[in-house]
């Protein structure tokens, strides 16, 4: 049996293959991101002792968790939140999208130092940076560590009702959050800022985790594929070990298509906000999505190469406002008094 608090370790330990050597740090992910070092578990089960169950010494004799379990994957996020976010109450549906943190955590990092760049290299922080998270989701994950990391303010939209209550849930009960995270329900599945942004808001940067795949079909074959690699066998049934329902995964026309939209749409927005960004996780799809970028005309544009492991991704970022509309919102906006 397994004692609440304790580390797994089986009685052949001995006869495991010799421990890998590992890099101290994940120098792919950005230098102020938590999460550079190797998960410390004990700790980890001190601040979430629920994680300790999943917690044992693979075959490399590494304390890890099962990644393809997607309990596992949950709780030892709902860890990583508590101890590191002070998130004290986290919990989304089943079935929904549950988000690697480190990840997420990196993309926050370096959307502030996109702003930083525009700001003498001085990080704008506090509540009056105003955030819009396209597709917040059930896990809110990208408000919660927005403002602890930096104080920022978010909007978060969704076209999923039952992703609002669980994000909603997160809110009302990690009381931080409460002033700084609104939620905002779009009816219109094929609108990204219309609806959302109101008249005269301004938004400092938007972010967005667009559905990757085109169709269901797509999105089982890739979560197929992934379970195969970490079990390192064919597996032929999936379960998602991240979770993930429809509209957190594909869409029509897939990322692609969907950043296109983003795109195009942006345009009617292009006074409301600072810097409007994606992630973009297939390189084949940046050809079409800077001819998009070129066609419609935007001033600026920056793509952020960021590593994960054995995956590599990037923010693609753009704005429509001139390097004298620039100035102007920084002295208007930050006051250049962060």
């Amino acid at each position: 049996m397994i004692q609440k608090g304790k580390i797994y370790r089986p009685e052949n330990a001995e006869m495991l293959q010799p421990k890998k050597e590992h890099p101290k740090e994940k120098s792919g992910l950005h230098p102020r991101n938590k999460h550079r070092e190797r998960y410390n578990f004990t700790e980890l089960i001190a601040s979430c002792p629920e994680l300790a169950p999943f917690v044992s010494v693979n075959r490399y004799n590494d304390e890890s968790v099962d990644f393809a379990n997607a309990q596992a994957v949950l709780t030892l996020n709902k860890a990583l939140l508590k101890h590191f976010y002070g998130i004290e109450n986290w919990a989304i549906p089943a079935g929904y999208l549950c988000p690697p943190v480190p990840g997420r955590a990196d993309y926050i990092h370096h959307i502030a130092d996109l702003l930083g760049s525009c700001n003498n290299d001085k990080i704008p922080t506090g509540s009056r940076v105003k955030c819009l998270d396209i597709g917040v989701g059930a896990n809110c994950i990208y408000p919660i560590i927005g403002h602890k990391e930096y104080g920022w303010s978010f909007v978060g939209s969704e076209i999923e009702p039952v992703a609002i209550q669980s994000a909603t849930r997160i809110i009302e009960t990690n009381t931080f959050l409460k002033d700084v995270v609104e939620l905002r329900f779009q009816p219109d599945a094929t609108a990204i800022f219309n609806g959302i942004i109101q008249k005269n808001e301004q938004f400092d940067i938007t972010i967005c985790n667009p559905p990757f795949h085109s169709s269901f079909e797509e999105a089982q074959s890739g979560t197929l594929r992934k379970l195969s690699n970490l079990k390192g066998k064919r597996i032929t049934r999936s379960t998602l070990n991240f979770g993930g329902n429809n509209q957190e995964l594909w869409c029509d026309g897939g990322e692609e298509k969907f950043v296109q939209r983003m795109i195009a749409q942006s345009r009617q927005f292009s006074s409301a906000c600072f810097w409007f960004s994606t992630l973009v996780a297939k390189q084949a799809h940046l050809k079409s999505i800077y001819s998009a970028l070129k066609n419609a005309g935007t001033v600026e544009v920056k793509t952020i190469e960021m590593s994960h492991g054995n995956k590599t991704s990037r923010i693609v970022a753009w704005t429509w406002l001139t390097r004298e509309q620039q100035g102007n919102w920084m002295k208007t906006r930050w006051n250049n008094r962060y």
